[in-house]
């Protein structure tokens, strides 16, 4: 066991003097080390380092950050097993689901090195003889990046790399669940060259984000998590006209209607849906299927959610870790509770797998209901945990209905053979992301972002996630 720090210019301990203890959700007696209890006086220090550092980093020639960024990703990639398992321990996902999760921040971060160098303006025809008119981009300047504990690797640097990359400086407050895997990039960071005071690393409870965001020194945030959260964060921003980029929530559909392979549309559905055990905003989280297909998709999901393997995410066997949290495994139970009340039908699962859950981990059975109602709370809310509702349809426009009839709009997919169903499913379900024929998977190269309640502010990853760390500035020029 190890007492980490904060990482305000350098590795220093918390001005409270205060630590708490971390612990695996497979196993929570045990812990895993002790981390900063921060309060309001670290978190005015962080942005204090941001503010003091931006004036050189937006000034550092982009080929430098570029450089930086390419030498992090190599870091990522060289340190995977090590990262990997750090994150397994923290947040309980398979440990072939935290390579891939630390592989895909490696490309990620690769990527962002590579907009460094594509921070280009617009050149314009102006209407008046001895005129140039263009623009530029310019960093935002310190960004406040809050993340969850559901992906502790990629979402950090989702939202650190292309910060700086654009020329801003970061104050990361991560998820106090999993604050070893910030501990671990801050150092990649700093290993990778990254000037003292670029990135600022701030461990603490949710009282650290309120001042985070509540400081004028901060000039765009950047958050992911729930739904309430977000909200809450984009009304105190809008009060002083700071940037805001949020992703949120979501109650993903899986469509399935006159679909030719229903055995490979139920594998693609059982891994979206319960990948990290339910516990990413991309989970495919409810089925909408035509009644003709239903029984068949029905029995072909148990079948592949009995191929789940729940356990120890160290374990290589195991396909499936525990949930987070004794918290979470509560709102687990709570839903599947509402849901046995209401007149569907539980499939499979539907019990937490230990006696004895804050001794032998917080294991929960993967879940299947069927005859759902498109109203339940099971169909409605996000759940965040390996529960998975089908709905029974008539037709398709009934399908597409009932996928738009919730306050989310972040992720779909559909399962087909009609081609004409894919026209109209991609103008009509309202969703920021739309996939045909495979699960929620995104790349790392493309924009990710939700509609409604789902997301507010410029789509991050790829070439769009600029416009949340950048403004526009026009000039105008007369010879």
């Amino acid at each position: 066991m190890q007492r980490h720090q904060n990482y305000i210019g350098k590795w220093v301990p918390p001005e409270t003097g205060q630590y708490y203890q971390s612990h695996n959700p497979a196993c929570p007696s045990q812990v895993l080390g002790d981390f900063p209890r921060s309060g309001t006086a670290d978190v005015d220090a962080a942005v204090a380092s941001a503010a003091t550092a931006l004036a050189m980093w937006r000034q550092t020639q982009a080929p430098q950050r570029s450089a930086i960024l390419l030498r992090f990703s190599q870091l990522l990639l060289e340190s995977k097993n090590d990262l990997a398992r750090i994150v397994t321990l923290e947040q309980g996902k398979a440990l072939c689901e935290s390579i891939g999760e630390v592989t895909r921040a490696a490309a990620e971060a690769a990527f962002a090195a590579g907009e460094a160098l594509r921070l280009s303006g617009q050149t314009f025809p102006s209407e008046r003889p001895g005129f140039s008119c263009y623009t530029v981009l310019q960093p935002v300047g310190v960004v406040a990046a809050i993340t969850p504990w559901n992906f502790p690797v990629v979402s950090p640097v989702r939202k650190i790399a292309p910060a700086i990359a654009c020329g801003n400086t970061v104050v990361l407050k991560p998820a106090s669940l999993t604050p070893h895997s910030a501990v671990f990039l801050s150092g990649l960071l700093e290993r990778a060259g990254l000037p003292p005071g670029v990135l600022n690393l701030v461990i603490g409870s949710g009282e650290c984000g309120e001042r985070l965001i509540s400081d004028p020194r901060v000039r765009g945030i950047s958050f992911t998590g729930s739904t309430a959260v977000g909200v809450r964060i984009a009304e105190k921003l809008a009060a002083r006209m700071a940037k805001v980029q949020l992703e949120l929530g979501g109650k993903n559909p899986a469509i399935v209607l006159e679909c030719d392979d229903l055995d490979g549309a139920a594998q693609e559905i059982v891994a979206a849906a319960f990948l990290c055990s339910g516990q990413r905003c991309t989970a495919l989280s409810r089925v909408i299927v035509d009644q003709s297909q239903a029984d068949q998709l029905c029995q072909r999901l148990v079948t592949h959610m009995e191929k789940i393997r729940v356990g120890n995410g160290l374990d290589p066997q195991n396909t499936m870790g525990p949930l987070v949290s004794r918290q979470q495994l509560e709102t687990v139970t709570g839903y599947v509770r509402k849901g046995l009340a209401e007149p569907s039908s539980l499939i499979v699962g539907g019990r937490q797998l230990a006696v004895d859950p804050d001794r032998e981990g917080y294991f929960y059975a993967p879940t299947l209901f069927d005859h759902v109602s498109p109203t339940s709370a099971l169909a409605q809310e996000e759940i965040f945990g390996p529960v998975l509702p089908i709905i029974r349809v008539r037709n398709a426009e009934e399908a597409f209905d009932v996928a738009n009839g919730t306050r989310y709009g972040l992720a779909a997919s559909l399962f087909t053979g009609n081609r004409h169903l894919v026209d109209q499913f991609v103008e009509r379900v309202e969703s920021g992301m739309v996939h045909i024929n495979h699960g929620t998977s995104s790349q790392p190269h493309v924009p990710f972002g939700g509609v409604k309640d789902s997301g507010q502010g410029a789509f991050s990853i790829g070439p769009t996630s600029k416009e949340a760390f950048t403004n526009v500035k026009t000039v105008y020029i007369k010879w």
